[in-house]
């Protein structure tokens, strides 16, 4: 029987804040522990919270770039549990009254574009971390996170797959990073998701959800779906029920394994903060912070597929980030065919920046170094194949395009007179595949091509090559 699962994300996005959400200690990361953590941090007696403006600001930008609702009064709320590494006995986060409701995010899976409905986006501190490594059997708690400013974007369960959810987790990675309030950081723990799982048959209400917990990359993220729903659904097939539970994923193993079973809202017992004021966001306020937005990657795509032609899968690729969109427009705008451009900055630019381990940020081929080889491309000096050799060449230092299309020998012969020498010669030696083309076999045609590029050392033009033999085989 056929099943349909059911998936929705809750994603923790570190605001790129220089001090904490409620205290003046530093967000840096990588200090020794327990030496950015304030007495606010620590929970010390008579320690007041003041809240960041800037985290705010952060979140009112989120807010306008998912066309969300901006709450004009929201208020911080205690969460209540107790963890080692919550010195409190609560986190302040916010419950009833977030300060952004609603919106929506659009995803790209393959060529498809599908809406994701966002519930909210809150603010809250982070706690601290518990260390269980090199403590001769004891855990170590490091406080330095403790109050590290977070917004915590909870979308509605409109996933349908692995799949969706690793490209809607990839677009909201995309949107924090573009507007500039979280650095995207999986490594460091500054940008990661909880995953709420269940499988319900086609047309039945929701089934029992299970949570998984701090799925910091992409690629665990659809492993650890995808387990849980094989788990789910050989579980219910085999007469077992699906018991509400968080779940870690273990990437070793390549399984989700029982944390705790899964609390409500109420088990936390939620109250507003008696230490903070509501928080107030005037309408000025919003105006100046929309303003100061840039276009955002939703709005490009669009135009990318409207003026270039551009598929939607492609469009998304190119605005993976402002440093990428960047790059992107500056090549099309120096060259006659902006789908080279994209082609080129999806395809060859960026498999070069993968394997360097680099970004578009800094790259080793600048926007216009690239636009001045692609210029060479729709020219006809050097071949498609070539080029690809030239920009490695470029990346290493050897200069620009020209110079080393010249040093390296890669200029495509595209003389008339140079290329029906080399197709006569080649017709002459290959009797026996002009007859198999004459005769109707396909093949044979690209056979000859193939013996022409080798005649010439592959600096033949393709094209004018094809076109030659069409009319020496056509005319004979």
């Amino acid at each position: 029987m056929k099943w349909e699962v059911v998936i929705g994300l809750e994603t923790h996005a570190q605001l790129t804040t220089e001090s904490k959400i409620f205290s003046g200690a530093s967000t840096a990361f990588g200090a020794p522990p327990n030496t950015q953590a304030s007495a606010v941090d620590l929970a010390m007696p008579g320690t007041l919270p003041v809240l960041n403006r800037g985290a705010v600001e952060r979140a009112i930008r989120f807010g306008l770039a998912v066309g969300g609702e901006i709450a004009a009064r929201s208020i911080f709320a205690r969460k209540n549990y107790f963890y080692p590494d919550l010195p409190k006995g609560y986190q302040i986060s916010q419950f009833e009254q977030p300060v952004v409701s609603g919106g929506s995010l659009a995803i790209v899976v393959g060529e498809e574009e599908k809406v994701v409905r966002l519930t909210r986006a809150h603010l809250e501190e982070d706690a601290g971390k518990s260390l269980h490594e090199d403590f001769r059997g004891m855990t170590g708690v490091d406080l330095n996170r403790a109050g590290t400013p977070l917004l915590e974007i909870v979308s509605e369960p409109d996933m349908r797959s692995a799949a969706e959810a690793v490209a809607y987790a990839k677009a909201l990675h995309s949107l924090v990073r573009w507007i500039g309030i979280c650095d995207g950081n999986m490594q460091e723990g500054s940008f990661r998701c909880d995953a709420n799982v269940s499988v319900r048959r086609p047309g039945e209400p929701l089934g029992t959800r299970c949570e998984i917990k701090n799925l910091n990359s992409f690629r665990f993220l659809e492993r650890a779906i995808e387990y849980e729903v094989r788990r789910q659904v050989e579980l219910i097939e085999d007469g077992g029920k699906v018991v509400q539970e968080t779940r870690l994923f273990d990437p070793d193993r390549g399984e989700t394994r029982p944390m705790r079973s899964k609390e409500d809202a109420q088990d936390y017992r939620y109250f507003p903060d008696p230490d903070l004021l509501p928080v107030a966001i005037d309408p000025a306020w919003i105006a100046q912070v929309r303003e100061a937005m840039p276009a955002l990657p939703q709005s490009l795509r669009r135009e990318y597929e409207r003026d270039f032609g551009l598929s939607p899968y492609a469009a998304s690729l190119l605005t993976e980030s402002r440093d990428k969109a960047g790059f992107f427009a500056r090549v099309a705008g120096a060259v006659q065919s902006p789908l080279l451009a994209a082609n080129w900055t999806n395809g060859e630019m960026s498999a070069l920046l993968n394997d360097r381990g680099l970004d578009f940020a800094a790259p080793p081929v600048t926007a216009e170094a690239l636009a001045g080889l692609l210029r060479r491309v729709e020219d006809g000096t050097v071949s498609g194949k070539a080029a690809k050799e030239v920009l490695l060449a470029m990346a290493d230092g050897e200069g620009e395009a020209d110079a080393v299309i010249d040093g390296r020998g890669l200029r495509q012969i595209s003389d008339a007179g140079a290329l029906e020498a080399a197709v006569d010669g080649v017709l002459e030696a290959n009797a026996r595949q002009v007859e198999d083309y004459r005769a109707g076999k396909e093949r044979a045609f690209n056979s000859l091509v193939g013996q022409v590029m080798k005649a010439t050392q592959g600096k033949a033009n393709p094209a004018q090559v094809a076109a030659i033999l069409k009319r020496r085989l056509g005319g004979a």
